[in-house]
């Protein structure tokens, strides 16, 4: 397999899962220094779109007694293992979109 040019000089596959890594942290930083490669670009917006609601909405709830608790508690497991999920397809190569907001990376790549 033929590896496509990265701006940093990295692996298209190890910017792609790096851009996971911090969740939407490092999302921003590939996305403001990865200005070539379509493929690391759509892992850091589908990083910066899918965390930053994920920790918004779990910081929430974690203010709300019992109840949110268990939500945020639920948000922090399932943004887990999607962490995961996610660093691992993108380092095998593989474009996977998550449902939603992943077309909606995919068209702000596009653009």
């Amino acid at each position: 397999m033929t590896e496509n040019k990265t701006s940093l000089g990295m692996g298209e596959n190890l910017e792609g899962a790096l851009s996971y890594f911090l969740g939407f942290i490092s999302g921003i930083f590939f996305l403001i220094l990865e200005k070539e490669n379509k493929f690391v670009r759509f892992h850091a917006m589908q990083s910066v779109l899918l965390f930053i609601p994920l920790t918004i909405i779990g910081y929430i709830l974690s203010w709300i007694p019992i109840i949110g608790w268990l939500g945020s508690w639920l948000i922090s497991m399932a943004s887990f293992v999607l962490w995961l999920f996610l660093m691992y397809k993108a380092f095998s190569k593989e474009l996977y979109k998550v449902p939603f907001i992943g077309d909606i990376a995919e068209k702000q790549i596009n653009k």
